[in-house]
């Protein structure tokens, strides 16, 4: 006789497991399944909790028989098990959303095509120092639901994915960023750009007039879907312009704040994290943080202490002269351009991996400006290759990040920087972009 569950949960890693905890402790009767391997941590939590599970399959009769699904955001709408849950007349949602139905906390969500992780660790670090009781999910940290397993923070700083907000539903965001919005993982969107503006933007349903919409209006896909939608949320903006009528702007040395007159103006050099990107990411988070009520001198004393985040322009060594800065993270064509954008000193650019429909010519004034050579890393250069090769007068493949970081280090003078800032996918030749940053760490360190 089959068994029936309340909840069918697709995927068993960090979300997954724990949102399964979390239904497990509000009573529900609970049954995990991922078509892959799950990991013997998340094995053990599962069978220590008496919560049953499978792997390398999805066993449909299961799934389909719960009310309730909740699937890992990696599994696209287009998997059979998802066109077969969603036919059979399930709710199909994300842990994000199941975990904040069972929380009484202010959320303040951060999406954007770039920017957002930044945004997200800085936010939290101010919140942190200046002792809220705040908690961290989303793509970073532990999961929404593990965390309330234990705690119940009255703020929580969530980072989320076009993925994650694709099974928002009463998912309600007190404050909503979105940083930016360029071109991405159009292949899960039908490859038509309206619909990952689409879901983007599903990050300010629910809002209410009592809470807050923050935006960059330098972005001109965001400043023009603004026009066209109607917003319940207060909006506030910001401009790395000199222009006091946005809520928080930038003059030639400082970022200042303004929200309900209430100014706040640091210096550039104050902020540990460089470059006009990381200027934007404060504006976004200070301002989030006036919302809180949170004191302009701790805002400031936080922003001073934030050293930024592991594999996003991380200036990693120096060696005979030459600055290695590890910016792995950059996996589109937008993000690549900001570090280019900031670099001040000669630079050899180490790029490619799983192109996602690049459009190059973006960085070709940059390119033609600071870059002294290209080393490709990747599968398959052509694409890198046949755009730049009239824009920079030395070009090299290579297929391994010590490769990689050899060649770049070989065409490197005293003064020069070498830049990992591949503006695409890892998944070529590493696990993700965080293996592809520590393996670069790892050849710089043995030269």
């Amino acid at each position: 006789m089959q068994q029936h569950y309340d909840i069918a949960i697709l995927g068993g890693g960090e979300s997954g497991t724990g949102a399964a905890l979390l239904a497990k402790k509000l009573g529900m009767k609970v049954f995990l399944s991922d078509l892959g391997e799950i990991s013997p941590t998340y094995k053990i939590e599962l069978s220590q909790n008496e919560i049953p599970f499978e792997e390398g399959k999805h066993t449909a009769e299961i799934i389909t028989s719960c009310p309730l699904v909740i699937k890992s955001p990696g599994i696209p709408d287009k998997a059979p098990i998802i066109k077969t849950v969603t036919e059979s007349g399930c709710e199909v949602i994300g842990e994000i959303e199941f975990a904040a139905r069972y929380s009484n906390a202010k959320f303040i969500a951060i999406t954007g095509s770039n920017g957002k992780t930044t945004t997200t660790l800085l936010t939290h670090h101010i919140f942190k120092e200046a002792e809220y009781n705040v908690g961290l999910a989303g793509n970073v940290g532990q999961s929404l639901a593990r965390q309330l397993l234990e705690s119940k923070p009255e703020w929580f700083i969530v980072e989320l994915s076009s993925f994650q907000l694709d099974t928002m539903k009463t998912f309600r965001a007190h404050v909503a960023i979105i940083t930016s919005i360029t071109p991405d993982h159009l292949d899960r969107y039908d490859y038509k750009f309206e619909n990952y503006i689409n879901s983007k933007f599903r990050i300010l349903q629910n809002q209410t007039a009592a809470d807050y919409f923050i935006y960059c209006v330098d972005d001109p896909v965001v400043s023009e879907e603004v026009k066209h939608r109607h917003i319940e949320a207060q909006k506030l903006t910001f401009t790395l312009e000199n222009n006091p009528a946005y809520t928080a702007y930038c003059t030639d040395k400082q970022i200042v704040f303004n929200f309900k007159n209430n100014k706040l103006a640091m210096f550039y050099d104050e902020l540990l994290i460089k470059g006009k990107h990381n200027q934007r990411n404060a504006l976004a988070a200070g301002l989030a943080a006036q919302i809180a009520n949170i004191k302009n001198e701790q805002i400031r004393q936080s922003m001073q202490s934030f050293v930024g985040v592991e594999h996003r322009l991380e200036q990693y060594l120096s060696i005979q002269g030459v600055l290695f800065i590890n910016d792995s993270k950059a996996t589109n064509v937008n993000s690549t351009w900001f570090a280019l954008d900031s670099m001040e000193r000669p630079t050899i650019w180490i790029v490619g991996g799983v192109d996602k429909g690049n459009d190059y010519s973006e960085l070709d004034e940059l390119v033609s400006q600071k870059v002294k050579a290209i080393v490709c890393l990747g599968v398959d250069n052509t694409k890198i290759i046949n755009h730049f090769k009239d824009l920079v007068p030395t070009i090299v493949e290579t297929r391994s990040m010590q490769q990689a970081v050899r060649e770049a280090y070989s065409l490197s003078s005293p003064g020069d920087v070498v830049l990992l800032s591949p503006a695409c996918a890892s998944f070529d030749l590493f696990k993700n972009y965080e293996d592809r940053g520590t393996q670069f760490k790892q050849w710089v360190r043995q030269l």
